[in-house]
């Protein structure tokens, strides 16, 4: 239609396409039914035309059309080429065969790890070829250097960490298999193995010596910094140990490292304020729940803390704070879309920048919210608008520090103060006081949350009291009591959901919420300090 043509033009003008991108061509086709057509008309009759098979009435309209605007429209590989590098400073991009004992490089897009073969590299090689047992060596990334080419004989930068490529491969369909010939060649897209473990996304793997080695790194857009941190500790609570089977901080630690061969998005470090606690620096709740998700399925058992944004301190005067800000788009049904407004430019300090509604009763906005802001939000649209939100989320860069949220995203806790199992006479009657997260024959322990509480403020109950036994009659005595069903949550909704004292305690089976501090007068002190602390800043 003309409207996904418009939009089809919005996406090409907002990611920076020349005009020659712009002029691009259109076709209309259906998988499902194997047709595909240049004419608009055409597509229109096929799609109104009910029985039989569109391509039986309609000659050329079969996927070859597809496959033949390919080959037309998509050009050949472009190669650097360095032959003769002595007396050319700007690589050539050329369409030929003939540069094969030319400098290896290859930019890594993917970085991984195998067991057997060892740190795994998978990327574009932009110039020259390499086979097994090539030496290889690294040339590291350099911030600001996006127009870099690889080329420049002006600052020749040092290579790192050697090695011998034990393996190519290439993916056939969905399948990673050896590449037959042993050797790939400038514009083949490739997986090598033995490559150097410090090998990171966005570094150039290129040849081991001067003489097979580019000058300078092959320019690669900058990885996204993370967003933010949780703190991943050994379980504490009254019971540890009952469900998990990895309980210590050592293999905690471990298993958190060895993320990191794989997934080189994450961080990993020492706790500055507790030795036996691992900081995990992440781009996402998302990440870091599937992260959690993975332990827990292999038998470990924590505790992890709220989440952190990472903020940074501005280099030109060496005192602002900043903070991440993400751009966040979210496509709902117009009946929500001032829920959706209101819900990211009020407590959560985001700023609406583009509102467009559909004919089809769908309205797209668009805003600028610190990262922070975010904690908890696709979670919460989805319920409020019966599923209908898409929220869609990227980092935009560092700007100043907004300030605290606002005071409506925290809400009060129902706390236990017994342990023993929940019974279903004391959670009727608390019920009524909110929302609870247990069932009857749950085991609780002081400290633990066991239900949101519909006032603002914690409140301290206790859900193991049983019915008291006596020789009275009453008329109620077997009056049935009705317990609405538990509110249970994901890893990813109590990252968003969980307030600053608080917890989450992770094991194999169950997933619970409590107070980092679990002795009640603790808690108190430490609320009182928490006031203080935000009357100053309100101050000021």
């Amino acid at each position: 239609s003309g409207e996904t043509e418009s939009q089809l033009l919005d996406l090409f003008d907002s990611l920076g396409a020349n005009d020659q991108q712009m002029d691009y061509l259109t076709l209309y086709c259906s998988a499902r039914d194997g047709w595909v057509t240049e004419d608009v008309d055409v597509a229109s009759t096929v799609v109104n035309t009910t029985g039989g098979d569109p391509r039986d009435s309609h000659a050329s309209i079969d996927m070859t059309v597809l496959l033949d605007h390919v080959l037309d429209a998509i050009p050949e590989p472009t190669v650097d080429v360095y032959a003769d590098i002595d007396n050319e400073d700007d690589s050539v991009a050329l369409q030929c065969d003939n540069f094969a004992n030319d400098r290896f490089s290859l930019a890594a897009v993917t970085v991984g790890y195998d067991s057997y073969l060892g740190r795994t590299v998978t990327g574009r090689i932009s110039s020259g070829s390499v086979s097994i047992n090539d030496e290889v060596s690294i040339l590291r990334r350099q911030d600001g250097q996006e127009d870099n080419d690889g080329s420049s004989l002006s600052e020749r930068q040092s290579l790192e960490e050697k090695s011998n490529l034990n393996g190519i491969f290439v993916n056939r369909g969905i399948s990673r298999v050896p590449l037959e010939s042993q050797i790939a060649y400038a514009g083949d897209i490739v997986t090598l193995t033995g490559v150097p473990d410090s090998i990171r996304v966005g570094d150039t793997l290129t040849g081991g010596t001067d003489d097979t080695a580019i000058f300078r790194p092959l320019a690669t857009p900058p990885l996204a910094p993370p967003t933010l941190c949780m703190e991943f500790g050994a379980n504490d609570s009254p019971l540890a140990g009952t469900e998990g089977t990895e309980v210590t901080p050592t293999k905690i630690r471990s298993r958190l490292t060895a993320e990191t061969d794989n997934n080189v998005t994450l961080n990993v470090e020492t706790s500055k304020s507790d030795s036996d606690k691992t900081t995990v620096y992440a781009r996402g709740e998302l990440q870091l729940g599937i992260l959690i998700e993975q332990m827990r399925r292999e038998g470990f058992e924590m505790v992890i803390s709220p989440p952190k944004i990472v903020t940074k301190i501005d280099e030109s005067d060496g005192k602002t704070e900043l903070e991440p800000f993400e751009e966040v788009t979210v496509d709902v049904d117009s009946e929500y879309a001032g829920y959706i407004v209101s819900a990211l430019t009020g407590d959560r300090k985001g700023v609406l920048l583009e509102m467009h509604e559909d004919v089809d009763a769908k309205t797209r906005l668009r805003f600028e919210v610190p990262s922070r802001g975010l904690l908890g939000f696709p979670s919460e649209a989805a319920s409020a608008t019966r599923g209908s939100a898409v929220v869609n989320h990227l980092f935009l860069e560092d700007r100043k520090h907004v300030g605290p949220l606002g005071d409506g995203l925290e809400k009060g806790k129902l706390i236990s103060s017994e342990s023993g199992k929940a019974t279903h006479y004391a959670l009727a009657s608390l019920s009524s006081r909110g929302t609870l997260f247990v069932e009857p024959g749950d085991i609780v322990y002081p400290g633990m949350i066991i239900g949101e509480n519909a006032k603002a403020g914690d409140l301290e109950v206790n859900p193991v009291r049983a019915k008291a036994t006596t020789n009275m009659r009453t008329q109620a005595k077997d009056e049935k009591t009705y317990l609405p069903p538990p509110k249970r949550m994901t890893v990813e909704e109590l990252i968003g959901y969980m307030s600053p004292d608080e917890m989450i305690e992770v094991t194999p089976n169950t997933l619970r919420l409590r107070k980092a501090q679990l002795d009640p007068v603790e808690r108190r002190k430490a609320s009182r300090i928490k006031k203080q602390q935000q009357d100053s800043l309100r101050k000021k």
